[in-house]
Parts: structure tokens; sequence; C-alpha cells
């Protein structure tokens, strides 16, 4: 029988299902038998515990392509453990070693960069649940090529490599998934290096807010809600905060969008795709 995926806890580990019994009402004592022994009350202030393992809507955002099947869902859940990681705390860390697991958020946004001798950290990009951190060190062996710190609370996956290779053995159709993943992360890269070096700081700016724009119910407007720093937006585009701060009141006085506290009105879609140099 394959061992219950765990969840770190700041007291030790927690297995999923025990944890997902105890909050549909499971016994104190049905608990300690799910989990082999005594464990820490869920209620004290130190248990980092997740909601559960994804669902099958956020395994086909992540994976996209056909719905997933009951026996592909089953094999995943088998080789996911869930963690809930609290804002500013490390996921992964280039010094971890050889990767062991393929990573990805379910909720929340993970800063990917380098953290520095002093112990700040250098953003280059930020990644959004649901979507992958590392799904590329794993399969070559590598240790990760970036550091990872939540930047709030996150909720994390971790798909242990020797699991997942005998999940993809007994279920080839994942394969495919993973192959698409990657491709997927490969593009985006891709892209992102083609408007590092083909496109001015306004566009990459535009490109940037036109990417994460909700439009509303009110046609050619939309609105971006900013959840992080100026600071490490404007790392993310290779600017400075004061380029960033500038470009904005251009846009303003050009009508395009207004700024009220964390909140960018977007009020001309074709004007911010056209300044994105979105053809």
């Amino acid at each position: 029988m394959a061992a219950h995926p765990l969840i770190a806890t700041g007291t030790g580990t927690v297995p999923v299902n025990a944890v997902l019994a105890a909050s549909a009402g499971t016994s104190a004592r049905d608990l300690e038998l799910a989990c082999g022994g005594p464990v820490p009350s869920l209620q004290a202030p130190s248990l980092r515990v997740p909601a559960g393992l994804p669902d099958a809507g956020l395994w086909h955002a992540l994976l996209g392509g056909a719905p997933l099947d009951a026996g592909e869902l089953a094999e995943l859940g088998q080789c996911a453990c869930a963690l809930r990681v609290a804002a500013g705390l490390r996921v992964f860390g280039r010094e971890d070693g050889q990767a062991h697991v393929a990573t990805w958020v379910a909720s929340g946004d993970v800063a990917l960069g380098l953290g520095m001798p002093d112990g700040s950290f250098k953003v280059e990009r930020i990644v959004r649940g649901p979507a992958w951190l590392d799904l590329a060190s794993i399969w070559l062996g590598a240790a990760h090529a970036f550091d990872a710190q939540a930047m709030n609370t996150v909720v994390v996956i971790e798909l242990g490599r020797d699991a997942l290779r005998a999940a993809i053995a007994r279920r080839p159709s994942l394969a495919e998934r993973f192959l698409t993943g990657l491709a997927g992360e490969v593009r985006a890269l891709a892209v992102n290096t083609q408007e590092l070096m083909h496109k001015d700081a306004q566009a990459r700016l535009a490109a940037w807010l036109h990417q994460r724009c909700n439009v509303g119910e009110v046609p050619g407007q939309g609105v971006v809600a900013l959840r992080e720093r100026k600071r490490d937006i404007a790392a993310q585009l290779a600017i400075t905060p004061e380029t960033l701060s500038r470009l904005m009141r251009s846009f303003t006085q050009q009508g395009v969008l207004s700024v009220q506290g964390y909140t960018v009105r977007v009020h001309d879609t074709v004007a911010l795709a056209r300044l994105a140099e979105i053809h």
C-alpha cells in the first residue's frame, strides 16, 4: 500500500488523508489511528495545514488538455504532497542539492529569484498559482536554478520523482501532460527573453499590465490587482522603481488607466495593447 502523502507542520508531518478526515469531523482517536500515533492538535498555532490536495479543477488548470480521468487523478494524488508556506518563507533553494520533487504552487504567489547573502531577495519573476515553480530539475538530476520564496501564504504541491515516474509508467497518458507542461514553460521563458531583448520599458510594462488585466462588464475596460511591491514589479521588467512610476504616470496622463492604491483601472484595453506592441 502506498504511503499517505504528508503535510509539513511546525512540529512534524501529518498525512494529508488524516488532515482531511479531521476537517470532516473525525474524532481525535480516529485521527491518531490514521496517522499511526499521536498528532498535534489541528488548532495549534504552529500547525501549517493546507486545505488539502488539489481537486480535479486545479490539476486541469495546471496541466491543461482534456479533463483528467479518475485513474490519472488517483495516480497524481498518490504522488502529491501538499504544504502551506507562510509569507516570506523559503519554498526551495539552489543550495538544496539535486531536486527530487517537481514543484507547483496551487494558490498564492511565489517569487523566483536569488537569495542574497545579506538576507535580501532579488526577484526575477512572480509565479501565481496554479502554475509550475520547477518542473525541469527532477528530470535533469540537477539542483534548482532559482531560489523560491512565498510572497504571501501559499499552498505548494510537490510530486516525488520516483513516484511520478512510476505513475507515468502505469498511466502513459500522463507523460504527454507533463511534456506539454514543460513545453509551456520553455515557450513562456522564450517569450519573456524576447520581450526583454526587443521591447522597450514602456512596452514591457504595458504587456505586463495587459497580461494581468481582468476585463470587466464594460467592453474595453478592466482591472489589474497589484499584489507585488513596486520594486518587485520593476525587477521583473528590468527597470528601476523610478522608471516604473514615471511610466505609470504617463499611462495615466494618456487616459489609458488610473491607479487607486493597489488597484489599476484600465480605461482603454485597446490602447494598452497598442502600447504593449501586441498585434
